[in-house]
């Protein structure tokens, strides 16, 4: 349990991580744009025009070199680990994960997935790879203190120019980070023990393994700023081993950053460190290092990764097609999403520079001024839409695909109106065919398309905007509607008011359409018809519990195998899709049914929940990736032991005397039985609800239902022939377990009546041979109470000291510990984090009734 803390923490590092990664690539662009103010871009393109070709053919090996000495951090990471391979083996997978995560960012998650999974499969355990992934950032670490030192060291006077620093400070950083390596050597030739943090064991490499990882990250470093130093324009006067140092800075800020390929941090970092270099030369050889160091490594090694895939894997998606098919769908969306996100980034930033003038003198010969101003104005607003509709096709709603498909049609054409950018209309043109060739995998209706229940009110709308628009054009039509007129306010000046009204308007309509396109629609799946009741009923006689009986009030839509013999009951609420209890039926299926319950919350964009599932099934929910909250502790009495005989019993004999002495008797009334006497039941049922001042709840009780009381014993405590209190029977298979749902009494009913109904019960079950009497649950119970507690369990027992005026806790607990039962644990399996409290609230609205209910007591 004490995961549950260190997951609620962890999700929240996970946010920080994206918004500092978010807010260090805003603070970048910042930097850069304050410094590039006087950027010529024409200059920047003359200095790559005039790149001699043989610096350039000297910048690709000096980078080649560099991927084959970073295939030796795997190398010698794999053998600090106790599992070494082959070094054959260990380059595809090396530069693969290298090649891949230098240009994606968060190496450690991005070239970590790929390194898991070849090395996994080569024998390597997972916790191994893990230790692999870790020597790999720890090596390239020691290679920028070491490097970066010995660049402070070696050439303090440049490296004190560079940095606004006096050169006695210069030697002491330098002289620091050294001391650093210098000490982490100093622990690994020393220390034979594994470090212990937190529990755990990390084992050291070791001391000559270590020597080996810095010798190779730092040639490795100093080959990669080769790449880049070789392209400088040679006014450029600092000399190498001070760049170097300057270099190392900069990739290791890119690094930390997580944004992908350091893009703009790195930039910044060399403009502010370069300060007397010509920011038109080093953007260009940092965008022409970009494509050799980054670019070109990434389309190698994704078609060297899918070369791999394809052969090692052709026997495998021959004989299971559709799994793989099914895997590439589960990837298409998101993918699909960033190159949508990237292309509005694209049409963004081309919108902010200015065009390339040979293309705009070429197009002022063919096109009118106004078609440019339009298509300049047009590309920009299609790039702010496609990054809002990047999330809608991370969700896979088929409107946010019909409209990014056709925003990327008209962002093609502007493109090319606007400034001839034939780059960017190739760019688009993919994203569009990956588009189209993606449809299958958007399969969520968007709300603005599932117009089944809304087509008129969406029709009227529409028509009314036209109508209005058309009524103004008649109103207005000899005005002038220049650029002037937006600006104009006057009394009497109606056509400038009405332009402005217009174009709000227009707005909020579009707004609201786009808010509606990229919210999925959650369909409300049809309750179930008496057929499907029936086959769950002979599906719950069968099982040995006796929760799954709720099916068959009806209000719950049933999942079932495709073979029948096992189903699950939820509904669905808000963003959760609820499960009550666990699945009912043939244990085998349990699994299969499990996933197809998970699939069919992803469809409907919901959360998956299993509420009050028993400690049995923890493993299952586990494996379907689901976080565990305990609800509380279930109260079962052993029927084999109970009695009234003994002094603890004594409370529980005059319980039982006292109704007898007013004339109470107690009989146990078959289905045939109750069906003779609904009438009385229901009229106990309304007179109770009235005393209480209650509403009727569901899901996860039962409610007065005919249907539903018809199929079951009922218990009844009878006066006079005349019953005044009644509870409906669940009697589980091989009487394992006796259980009740619905209990009312009557107003004039004997006191203690449903004490004395329980104690009958429990005698009768007792008789009939059942094994147990279930009490059902007591929220909020067994929770720990120590200060290393889960986070979950402290909240639960706040909740249970100050909620106690709003539900009685403690009395339902002790009332229940008077018939002295066992108790057993009763969870709530969900994603958890920090959808766990809209989780609980959905859940409590639908058993409440709704929300409104949930806070107030109607």
């Amino acid at each position: 349990m004490p995961s549950r803390f260190t997951s609620f923490f962890a999700d929240r590092r996970r946010v920080l991580a994206v918004v500092l990664t978010v807010g260090l690539l805003a603070v970048a662009i910042w930097a850069l744009r304050r410094n590039l103010a006087e950027l010529n871009v024409d200059e920047v393109l003359a200095h790559l025009a005039a790149m001699p070709r043989l610096r350039i053919v000297e910048a690709l090996l000096f980078c080649g070199t560099s991927y084959g000495l970073l295939t030796l951090y795997d190398w010698l990471a794999l053998r600090g680990v106790g599992h070494p391979l082959p070094w054959k083996q260990v380059v595809p997978t090396s530069f693969i994960a290298f090649g891949i995560g230098h240009s994606v960012g968060f190496q450690t998650v991005s070239g970590g997935s790929i390194r898991y999974r070849d090395y996994t499969a080569a024998g390597v355990p997972g916790l191994k790879v893990a230790g692999v992934i870790a020597l790999v950032s720890v090596a390239f670490a020691l290679g920028v203190a070491t490097l970066l030192g010995l660049s402070l060291l070696a050439a303090s006077d440049s490296a004190g120019r560079v940095l606004h620093l006096p050169l006695n400070e210069v030697h002491l950083l330098g002289g620091v980070l050294l001391a650093a390596v210098i000490a982490y050597l100093a622990l690994n030739g020393l220390r034979k023990k594994p470090l212990v943090w937190r529990g755990r064991e990390f084992s050291l490499p070791g001391l000559p393994l270590t020597l080996g990882q810095i010798a190779v990250a730092s040639v490795d470093l100093c080959f990669a700023a080769a790449t880049l130093y070789v392209l400088l324009p040679t006014s450029v006067t600092l000399d190498y081993p001070g760049f170097a140092g300057v270099f190392v800075l900069a990739i290791y800020a890119g690094t930390v950053s997580n944004v992908p390929g350091g893009l703009g941090v790195f930039e910044t970092v060399l403009i502010l460190l370069l300060p007397g270099a010509p920011a038109e030369g080093v953007l260009g050889a940092v965008l022409l290092y970009r494509v050799i160091y980054y670019l070109l490594p990434f389309v190698v090694a994704l078609a060297l990764l899918g070369a791999r895939t394809a052969l090692a894997q052709r026997a495998w998606i021959a004989k299971y097609g559709s799994r793989f098919q099914d895997a590439i769908e589960r990837l298409g969306p998101p993918v699909l999403a960033t190159t949508t996100f990237l292309a509005g980034t694209v049409l963004l930033l081309s919108g902010a520079t200015p065009a390339i003038g040979s293309r705009l003198e070429w197009l002022a010969e063919i096109l009118p001024l106004e078609v440019l101003e339009v298509s300049h104005l047009v590309g920009s607003a299609i790039g702010v839409a496609l990054l809002i509709l990047a999330r809608g096709l991370y969700q896979r709603l088929d409107g946010a695909w019909w409209l990014t498909l056709g925003l990327l049609a008209a962002g093609i054409v502007a493109s090319l109106l606007k400034g001839l950018d034939y780059e960017e209309a190739i760019l688009l043109t993919i994203i569009a065919m990956m588009l189209i060739a993606s449809r299958e995998r958007f399969y969520r209706r968007a709300s603005l398309l599932d117009v089944r229940d809304s087509r008129l009110w969406l029709f009227a709308t529409l028509s009314v905007v036209a109508f209005a628009f058309w009524v103004s054009m008649l109103s207005y039509g000899d005005h002038s509607f220049s650029r002037e007129l937006w600006w104009q306010y006057a009394f009497d000046d109606q056509a400038s008011r009405l332009a402005r009204a217009a174009f709000v308007s227009a707005m909020v309509l579009a707004g609201f359409m786009l808010w509606r396109l990229l919210s999925p629609v959650r369909p409300e799946p049809a309750l179930p018809d008496a057929a499907s009741l029936d086959r769950a009923a002979a599906i719950v006689a069968n099982s040995g519990g006796t929760m799954a009986n709720l099916a068959l009030l009806g209000d719950k839509q049933l999942l079932f195998h495709p073979d029948g013999d096992a189903f699950i009951m939820y509904q669905r609420s808000g963003r959760s899709l609820v499960a009550l209890g666990d699945p009912t039926g043939n244990p085998a299926k349990f699994e299969a049914l499990g996933w197809a319950f998970r699939e069919l919350a992803d469809r409907s964009a919901c959360w998956p929940v299993f509420y009050q599932v028993s400690s049995d099934q923890l493993p299952f929910y586990l494996d379907l990736g689901l976080s565990l909250a305990k609800l509380g502790e279930e109260a079962r009495v052993r029927l084999a032991t109970f009695s009234l005989e003994g002094s603890k019993r004594q409370s529980l004999r005059n319980e039982h005397r006292r109704p007898i002495r007013e004339g109470a008797s107690f009989v146990v009334l078959t289905p045939q039985e109750v069906e003779g006497r609904l009438d009385e039941l229901r009229t106990i049922s309304d007179d109770w609800l009235l005393g209480k001042s209650a509403a009727e709840k569901g899901f996860s009780v039962g409610r007065f239902d005919l249907d539903y009381l018809r199929r079951f014993h009922c218990a009844c405590v009878l006066r006079e022939g005349k019953i005044v209190a009644f509870a409906n029977l669940w009697l589980g298979n091989g009487r394992e377990e006796l259980s009740i749902d619905l209990m009312r009494h009557a107003s004039d009913a004997p006191r203690g009546v449903m004490d004395y109904l329980f104690i009958e019960l429990m005698l009768w079950g007792k008789a009939q041979g059942y094994q147990w009497f279930n009490l059902g649950m007591a929220p909020l119970a067994g929770l720990e109470n120590h200060p290393l507690a889960p986070f979950w369990h402290k909240l639960g027992r706040i909740v249970h000291r100050y909620g106690e005026p709003f539900y009685n806790f403690n009395g339902l607990r002790r009332y229940k510990d008077k018939f002295q039962p066992e108790w057993r644990p009763r969870y709530l399996a969900s994603p958890g984090g920090l959808v766990l409290p809209r989780i609980l609230l959905d859940t409590a609205a639908l058993i409440a009734g709704g929300v409104k209910e949930v806070i107030w007591k109607s």
